[in-house]
Order: structure tokens, then sequence, then C-alpha cells
């Protein structure tokens, strides 16, 4: 981490009673009655809480591949593999390793969030204590933010607000997801007042209140959405009273969020802003809230792959000749559906106007050159046959100092929460209850700041729909909220791709199968016009559309009533008698 806070708890926080006395307590252990008596002892408690986040099992690697929809897939085929590739392509099931990692991180968190909580609660002087406040605030957040995980990828799941003191309590039956929902709002709420301000704020890797406000909108939103219900097999969502009270709600957090005065697009500009993360700088005005990442303390546990399993693929320099002069290598899992370079608005004359395009896709690789002995980048006619393959570029090795310490992981953070994910979720909210006229305006800002034009009614048609882009038959755009759901649509993937949110989107929109598939069946119709031959980039994204049509199967696979959540690990089946066997549907 950039802020340097250190990873002083360990893998294992120790608490409560054990089982039988130690002669010789691991240096991780601490007594809880007696470890909490400082603030700097409540803050390295949270710490810990972190740090079950900050870590390859969880946020720094095994988290990708739960993001893919239809802008992003698994390369190195579709065979299964347990993990990464399984996910990407709905071919998991209960034995995956990755799913099981991150449900274990995250129940650790959950418990350290817990005991975190309680604790300093507990503490002397807290209810006078702002300090203590703050830092409760901190583990609040957390236990928010790692709830709402559990509920967006499991449903209904083991929950509890406190912490396992004893083998008797460790075997929890499923909570229902609106029940754990009061309490992440609960908490957020409690977060949002006592944490500090953005500009109070040092680091980015600190939630703000504006944090725990964007973190608010998210969860009303995607309670106001579609989910899988367990017992019908079927999306389900509450009732228009209820949605209109979490739109409402989102509206609110909104208001308030501008109301601070400090929260905007970063002044640097878009692509700036992304070569941040990976130029390892801090800036928390449109970056609400980053997870980090530090592969240079010795602590792989405490190290990320962003730049390198979804970036630009980047071969290691020979040998590894030293260290200062090269980057570190770059394996390029992830791939991003070849299509989508056309999407972004273009020029009359085919130059870029959409500037998140060459920011969010790259077409070429970096390769070693063995006669210069040096890494460059290759996108020659030479490769075209080769390089078939299109990548996400918001996290580049290339954008990173020269060196490194670890050839494959990398101290570039992931920020799950963005200033403009606020400001389109806001624009959803407002044209969910009535007010389309400040929906598009919201939305249009958003647009601006990329150089694309603002659209309206008079250049949706030929800015949003065929043969500029597929036709969305599963959103009726008949009235101006209609259009704007269909603008929504895309705008949330040009702005946000790769970052998590877009499954998740589609899964509350009630449209992630009719989705996966529209991706498919335009992918499998696409055929080249007479002269797409002429240049070697239209050949290159020709061989590169052939080679997708054979390994995207996201579409073929996905099955509704299963798919749209993950199956608890056969592990915790297996262990928590209080589950009674039951896992989520299609994976009993």
């Amino acid at each position: 981490m950039k802020n340097k806070m250190i990873y002083a708890l360990g893998a294992m926080m120790l608490v409560g009673v054990t089982s039988c006395d130690l002669t010789e307590k691991p240096s991780s252990f601490y007594e809880k009655d007696t470890y909490f008596v400082t603030e700097g002892k409540a803050q390295m408690a949270v710490v810990g809480i972190y740090d079950c986040l900050e870590t390859t099992d969880y946020y720094g690697q095994n988290i990708m591949p739960f993001f893919g929809s239809d802008d992003m897939f698994m390369v190195r085929g579709t065979g299964s593999d347990g993990t990464r590739r399984d996910i990407s392509h709905y071919l998991y099931n209960a034995s995956n390793t990755w799913i099981a990692s991150v449900w274990r991180c995250a129940y650790q968190a959950l418990d350290r969030a817990n005991v975190a909580i309680a604790s300093i609660e507990a503490m002397p002087g807290f209810a006078e204590n702002k300090n203590l406040q703050e830092i409760n605030g901190q583990a609040r957040f957390l236990r928010a933010y790692i709830a709402f995980d559990l509920v967006k990828f499991f449903g209904d799941v083991p929950f509890s607000t406190e912490y396992t003191n004893g083998f008797g309590n460790t075997s929890k039956p499923r909570t229902a997801r609106e029940l754990i929902y009061d309490q992440i709002i609960e908490d957020l709420n409690y977060a949002k007042t006592h944490l500090k301000s953005g500009r109070e704020v040092a680091s980015s890797e600190i939630p703000c209140s504006g944090a725990a406000r964007t973190l608010l909108m998210r969860v009303y939103l995607q309670r106001a959405g579609y989910s899988l219900n367990r017992s019908s097999r079927q999306l389900t969502r509450p009732d228009d009273t209820a949605r209109k009270g979490y739109f409402e709600a989102v509206i609110k957090e909104w208001e308030a969020l501008k109301a601070e005065g400090y929260h905007n697009f970063y002044a640097n500009g878009y692509e700036q802003l992304f070569k941040n993360y990976s130029q390892l700088t801090l800036d928390n005005q449109e970056s609400l809230w980053e997870i980090a990442f530090e592969p240079n303390q010795g602590l792989k546990d405490n190290a990320g792959v962003w730049a390198t399993y979804n970036g630009p693929l980047v071969d290691a320099p020979g040998s590894y000749p030293g260290t200062s002069s090269y980057m570190g290598r770059a394996n390029a899992f992830f791939v991003v559906l070849p299509y989508w370079k056309s999407f972004y608005e273009s020029n009359e004359d085919g130059s870029i106007k959409d500037i998140r395009r060459d920011v969010n896709f790259v077409d070429y690789a970096i390769k070693w050159n063995k006669n210069k002995e040096i890494q460059e980048k290759s996108h020659t006619s030479a490769d075209i046959n080769k390089n078939l393959n299109r990548y996400p570029g918001k996290w580049r090795r290339e954008w990173m100092a020269p060196g490194f310490v670890d050839p494959n992981n990398t101290g570039v953070n992931y920020a799950p929460l963005r200033y403009a994910d606020a400001v389109l979720m806001a624009a959803e909210a407002y044209n969910e209850t009535g007010n389309t006229t400040e929906a598009w305006k919201l939305l249009n800002d958003v647009r601006v700041r990329a150089g694309a034009t603002p659209i309206s009614t008079a250049n949706y048609s030929s800015l949003l729909k065929a043969p500029k882009l597929y036709d969305l038959p599963f959103i009726p755009d008949g009235d101006d909220a209609g259009k704007f759901r269909t603008a929504l649509y895309w705008e949330r993937a040009f702005e946000l791709c790769y970052e998590g949110q877009r499954k998740y989107d589609l899964l509350r929109w009630g449209i992630l199968e009719a989705s996966l598939k529209a991706a498919q069946n335009y992918m499998e119709s696409w055929t080249p016009g007479p002269d797409e031959y002429i240049t070697d980039a239209a050949r290159k994204d020709w061989n590169a559309v052939k080679w997708a049509k054979s390994n995207y199967v996201a579409g073929h696979n996905f099955t509704t009533g299963k798919h749209e959540l993950y199956p608890i690990p056969l592990a915790e089946i297996q262990s928590n008698a209080a589950l009674n066997g039951e896992n989520n549907p299609g994976f009993e």
C-alpha cells in the first residue's frame, strides 16, 4: 500500500476462546479483551480487514473473472480448468477453487470486521472520541462492502454481525438477503456520517464519506433490481413502491455527495486517471476508494496482478537481464470482444472522438526483440495472424515505472468506486423517478468528459442503433425513458468496462442472459464487407472476430435460473450442517 499502512496482523487474528492453551502464542495472536486500549491498536485491527481484501485470493486476482460479461472473456481456450476459465465461460461448479477462495476471504474479512466493530465500540470513551468513531466508520464501511459482495455473488448466505468466538457458532444457516441489505445500509449510514470527507482524507486507499454514499447508491440500485429467487428459481424484484423508495434514496445520496463540493471528474482527464493507477499516484477526486496492493515487501498475499492478467500482453525480457530498464511480464489472460472498438464514437474521417476507446481497448502486444534486446510494441502486418486478441487497456505495464521486483505481480490499485459511476447511477435513478431531463444531463456530462457527442432525441438513432451498434430488443425504447435506458446500457459499458460493475448492472436490469446471447449472436453473424480486406488493420480485425467466434461461449453456456448466482463452495456445504446440504439453484 502506498499510504504506508503495514500488514502487522499477519494471516490470522485469534480472539476470544480457543480449544486449548498454547504454550507459545503466534506473533499474529492478540487477546481481544486486552488489545483494544489505544486508537493505534483499533486502527491496526481495521488494517486486518483490509488485509483480507488485498490478497491474490480475493481482489488481487481471483475476483477478476467474476466481472466478465458481454465485454470481456477469458483467453487460453474454453476447456475446463476448475478456476478462472470456468468462471468466465459459465462452466463453474461448486468445486471451483477460485470461487472457494473468494468465499473464504470474504468470510475471514467479515469476521475480522465483526471483531473490530464490537471491540472498538466497547472501548472506554468511544462515544466522545471522534477518531475512534472514524476508525469504526472504516470498519463498518468494509463490513458493508464485503457483505454486499456475498449477496451479489451468492444470494442468501450465512451472515452475522457477531464474531466467531468458538466452535459452537461456526455453522450458521442462510440469512435472507433482504435482512443482509438492511444491515449493509445501516453500516453505510453510520460510515457516511463518521468517515472524513474526501478533502480531509490523505489517501484514496482510505474510504471517505463520499465513498460510503456512492456505495449506498450502488446498494440501493442493486436492491431495486432483479435477483434470483432460490425458491421459484425465477428473477424477481421488489414492488413498484419499494423500488421508487430505493431510487429516491439514490438521489438523496447523490445530492449529498454533490453538496460536499469536492468529488468530480478527475481534473487531468480520463486517460491520466487510469495512468495514475499504474503509476501508483493517489488522488481521490474521482477515485473515491481504492483497494491497495504491495508486492515488494516479500508478502505475496498482499500482491495483485492488475495490469498483468487484465492488461496488454507483455513478453518478459530475455533471461530477465536486470530489473532497472525493463517491464515485468503480463500474461494477459483477459481479452476484449473484438468488435467493441468499432462501437466507440469516431469522427467522420475515422479518427477517434470518444477518447475512452484507446484507453479501454488495446490492439497490440509488447514483444521481446531478442536482436535489439528491447521490449517493443508489436502491431505490424507480420503479426496479423498471430496477435488476434484485444486487451483491456485501463491498467498497463507500459505505464508503470521501469524495473520490477516480482515479474508477475504489481502494486497497481483497483478502484471499485468512481465519481463517474456515481453520476451514471444518479442519472438512472432520476430516469426511473420520472425526471428523464436530469438523467440525460448527467449521462451527457460523462460523455462530454470523454469527448463524445451528447445524446439527444435527434441523434439517438444515429448514435445508438444499428448499424452503429446492435439493437437491443429486450429494452423497449418507444418513449424517452426507454431511449435513456438504451443509452445507459451502452454508456456504462463505455465508461466502466472491466471495472466490476457490468455483469451486476445487467443482472439487476434483468437482462444478463439476453445481453450475453445478443453479444454471442452479433459476433457469430458478423461478416466482413467487400472492402474490409484493404488494410492490414481490417484483416487483423476479421481474424480476431473469427478467433472469438470459436472461443467466446458465455452466451451458449449461460443457464437462466442458475448462473445468476455462484454456488456455495462444496467444502462449506459439507462442513456447515446448518445449510442442510442445500446449494444454490442448479448446483444441488
